[in-house]
């Protein structure tokens, strides 16, 4: 019965991932066209597609909760639907992404340049006009100009998925971000138990139970522009990094509810 029950879980990850990439193909064929095409103000046509793609994963968690896959609980989600945010989030998994614009209407975030050649992201990323991490020094000021524009920016300071052994290595252009703007952060702690679909493991290598997300959405943390103020943005944004791996680090700990 365990047997028969994993290997479900291992068909219905499959079957989910190939309806995350239909799905990303629709919206390139047929959606985005014909935003296009109906919508000419190139801000409306943002925000539209932004908003598909929020319902669109919304629906994805959905999906992959109804076939058993994954189950989640969510904790001050409430503070998200204010605009302007600069959402910091620890990385456990291939999906976090997938699950806080899911909760973001109005979401903008920092892809990798290889998504923006998929063809089955490539659609989504530049309609919605999400930042490229390609940009070079110039991503610092776009992210910053994001946020000052009311768009809620979702960014993951490690980089890529946290390893399993569960060391962190922050990279500290998000403190830059938060430093050099100065924007206050919106901490969201994501924890996952069994873990699954993290950095090194193929998707088909599911966990003996249904992989359980925990997501918490954390008092803003304040950033006071008076380092930057003095010329110490750098050793300033040396410090929030610091600060934010020992915040991820501790809240990443612990086990998720049953």
């Amino acid at each position: 019965m365990v047997k028969l029950e994993r290997a479900w879980r291992i068909f219905a990850t499959g079957l989910s991932f190939a309806t995350f990439g239909l799905g990303g193909l629709a919206l390139r064929i047929l959606y985005f066209p014909l935003l296009q095409l109906f919508v000419r103000e190139p801000k409306r046509q943002q925000r539209l597609a932004r908003l598909a793609v929020h319902y669109t994963f919304r629906f994805f968690i959905g999906y992959m909760r109804a076939l058993g896959v994954l189950r989640y609980e969510l904790e001050g989600v409430e503070k998200l639907a204010r605009s302007g945010l600069l959402i910091l989030a620890n990385h456990p998994s291939l999906i976090d992404v997938v699950f806080l614009i899911s909760l973001v209407p109005n979401a903008d975030c920092v892809v990798k340049a290889s998504l923006a050649n998929n063809p089955f992201t490539r659609g989504p990323i530049r309609a919605t006009r999400y930042l490229c991490n390609d940009s070079g020094p110039g991503l610092i000021q776009d992210c910053i100009a994001s946020v000052k524009a009311g768009n809620n920016l979702i960014i993951f300071p490690e980089g890529s998925r946290t390893p399993l052994d569960g060391t962190m290595q922050l990279q500290r252009g998000a403190a830059n971000i938060a430093v050099r703007g100065p924007c206050d952060i919106t901490p969201v702690i994501i924890r996952c138990e069994p873990r699954g679909l993290t950095k090194g493991m193929p998707w088909w290598k599911v966990p003996e139970r249904p992989m359980h997300y925990f997501i918490r959405v954390e008092d803003d943390i304040r950033v006071s522009s008076q380092d930057v103020d003095a010329g110490e943005a750098a050793k300033a944004a040396r410090q929030l990094t610091t600060r934010l791996h020992d915040h991820f680090s501790r809240g990443s700990q612990g086990h998720v509810g049953a």
